[in-house]
């Protein structure tokens, strides 16, 4: 198969895009990206692009199944008009470009509690897509909506004391739905659906990492 990746730089990704280079089923692993990869490998193929030129880019998204796991902070965006550019646009024109060449699996990170009647800016958003990217029909829909991501090396430093203070409470018996997923773990669920002929929607839970992912056919 050949994978398209958006997201390739993140933690998801990097993970992601390591497992689908080890991955025999996958012949050739192409990342849109804004910066090269620090690595090299026979199956990459690597399309440096400035997402804001859409019609220059488009064109190359053509594969089996898109992965997209492209995200931001509000923090490293400086606004909530630049998180949503990433986190929205970017992701919805990906998906746009993919639908528009044929991809019939497309699988998407999103995050609990997205919902796009949510007051909270950040579930809004991702609501929002779920909504937008139904709405182009792929044969093949994934929605993957993991709680709080276990990242390595995080700089997020939220994110990071949000993980302690789960992984403290689990010691004690508490929250053991909502230990912290470790990324690499995500990434291993992401092409393993890409694998499985499904219908309908069905949710899944990653040992007793709370994640579920909604599947269906359109």
């Amino acid at each position: 198969m050949k994978a398209l990746v958006i997201g390739a730089s993140g933690a998801t990704g990097k993970d992601l895009v390591n497992q689908l280079l080890h991955d025999k089923d996958f012949e050739e692993v192409n990342v849109f990206v804004r910066k090269p990869l620090s690595f090299t490998n026979e199956k990459l193929k690597t399309h440096v692009v400035d997402f804001e030129k859409y019609e220059e880019w488009k064109n190359l998204v053509k594969g089996d199944v898109a992965f997209s796991c492209l995200g931001t902070t509000l923090k490293a965006a400086g606004s909530k008009d630049g998180q949503r550019k990433v986190d929205f646009d970017y992701q919805y024109q990906f998906a746009k470009a993919a639908k528009e060449n044929n991809v019939e699996d497309y699988i998407l990170v999103s995050a609990y509690g997205a919902n796009p009647k949510s007051k909270i800016f950040y579930s809004k958003m991702k609501g929002e897509l779920e909504d937008a990217v139904k709405k182009l029909h792929f044969n093949k829909i994934t929605i993957f909506k993991p709680g709080m991501l276990e990242r390595k090396d995080s700089e997020r430093t939220g994110e990071v004391l949000g993980s302690r203070i789960i992984k403290f409470a689990n010691k004690l018996g508490l929250f053991e739905s909502q230990k912290p997923l470790p990324t690499d773990i995500l990434a291993k669920a992401m092409i393993n659906s890409s694998k499985i002929k499904s219908n309908g929607y069905s949710s899944i839970k990653l040992g007793n990492i709370f994640c579920f992912a909604e599947k269906s056919n359109a």
